[in-house]
């Protein structure tokens, strides 16, 4: 699993932008929140993304998961390796991370969107 093939994944989701934050993290949004976060330059390739209260409960204990550094009371889950996870894999977190992220936005956001 890349970088690429994560950005390849995101944006098929509505509304899908992308930010560098923080100097070396490229975050990718919707409305401008965040639904995940990776540090590409790091090696290997880290990434924290929102996860559903089961997922997060599964993942928190799953070898090099563990809860998001100040964001795990948000069900933010932390990988130290995006090749942990399968192409098949990220494709159902990250659908679940946006959705979970798209699902609080305000009603208009959401419209405008096509949400």
């Amino acid at each position: 699993m890349t970088v690429a093939e994560i950005q390849t994944i995101c944006e098929q989701f509505p509304g899908m932008t992308t930010d560098i934050k923080w100097d070396d993290h490229l975050c990718f949004c919707v409305a401008d929140k965040m639904f995940i976060v990776t540090a590409p330059d790091a090696f290997p390739v880290s990434a924290s993304f929102k996860a559903s209260d089961e997922t997060f409960e599964r993942l928190s204990v799953a070898p090099g998961c563990m809860p998001a550094p100040y964001m795990a009371r948000y069900k933010w889950i932390h990988t130290d390796d995006i090749r942990r996870f399968s192409y098949k894999e990220w494709e159902a977190l990250l659908q679940d991370a946006y959705q979970l992220i798209a699902a609080k936005l305000p009603a208009g956001k959401r419209k405008a969107l096509g949400l």
